[in-house]
């Protein structure tokens, strides 16, 4: 089933503007396929030009390895198995045997575990460091199963990598009223949980946040929206569909030395 689509022009170059482009260079409109920005196809004889006049130039297949492991990247969280996690583990328990056999299977199955991983990847949340992982999970599967609290805990302790990946000066914040709002109109069921705000409200809540991003894009930045803990997989629950592009962090997971400065406000 086809996930990502894209088209190479093999005698041509991919030049992107990235704002400080001194002249003009002809060639054919399109979209930079991972990342969806505005491009040109420019014929090879115009590259060195291009290149002088502040384009940013890409040969096709530095285009399509990029395009294919984007694609990879925001569906790796589909791609890992059971089995994957399997052998994940046993490779943790040669060099750390403490950790996996007080963890498994006595306080959480392999499929536990990959549901976790799966709640990290789907926000591209590194699962490299899994000793720290598997520490974590052994510390907090005595009072709590449920895969989308556990992986909360994980990313806060590893807040020092999604900080290092993510963390910008200039990011948003949510309105304290709005966060409180949210986290009350959270219900639990048999399927997990989700937030049940009124039509209204939702609708304030998309439009204020969609302006908000359009903003910070517009000044160069990569949308980043900071939240207290008890909000954040609330407000992502929320995110997701409209804007799967925004990052969401708590403040847990800032290093004590990282020094942000809030551009704008989300609010109902």
């Amino acid at each position: 089933i086809e996930v990502a689509k894209g088209e190479l022009l093999l005698d041509h170059f991919l030049a992107m503007n990235p704002g400080t482009v001194t002249e003009e260079i002809p060639g054919e409109e399109t979209m930079e396929p991972a990342f969806g920005l505005p491009a040109l196809w420019i014929h090879e004889a115009y590259r060195e030009r291009a290149e002088l006049s502040g384009y940013t130039v890409v040969d096709p297949i530095s285009v399509l390895a990029t395009h294919l492991t984007e694609v990879v990247k925001s569906h790796c969280d589909e791609l890992l198995g059971r089995q994957d996690v399997q052998t994940l583990i046993d490779s943790v328990k040669q060099d750390h045997p403490a950790v996996v056999s007080e963890l498994v299977p006595a306080m959480l199955s392999v499929g536990d575990i990959q549901k976790v991983l799966v709640c990290l990847l789907k926000e591209r949340v590194s699962v490299r460091d899994l000793v720290s992982i598997m520490e974590t999970l052994a510390d907090t599967a005595t009072f709590t199963k449920d895969p989308e609290v556990l992986a909360e805990y994980v990313r806060r302790a590893l807040s020092r990598n999604i900080s290092r990946q993510y963390i910008q000066n200039n990011t948003l914040t949510l309105e304290p009223q709005t966060e409180n709002m949210i986290v009350s109109s959270v219900q639990h069921s048999d399927r997990g949980s989700f937030v049940n705000l009124d039509p209204g409200s939702m609708q304030q809540f998309i439009g204020s946040l969609s302006a908000e991003i359009q903003k910070l894009t517009t000044a160069g930045f990569h949308p980043v929206l900071l939240t207290s803990p008890a909000s954040r997989l609330y407000v992502r629950k929320l995110t997701e569909r409209i804007a799967p592009n925004l990052v969401i962090l708590s403040f847990a997971e800032l290093e004590n030395q990282i020094e942000v400065q809030s551009v704008g406000m989300v609010k109902i």
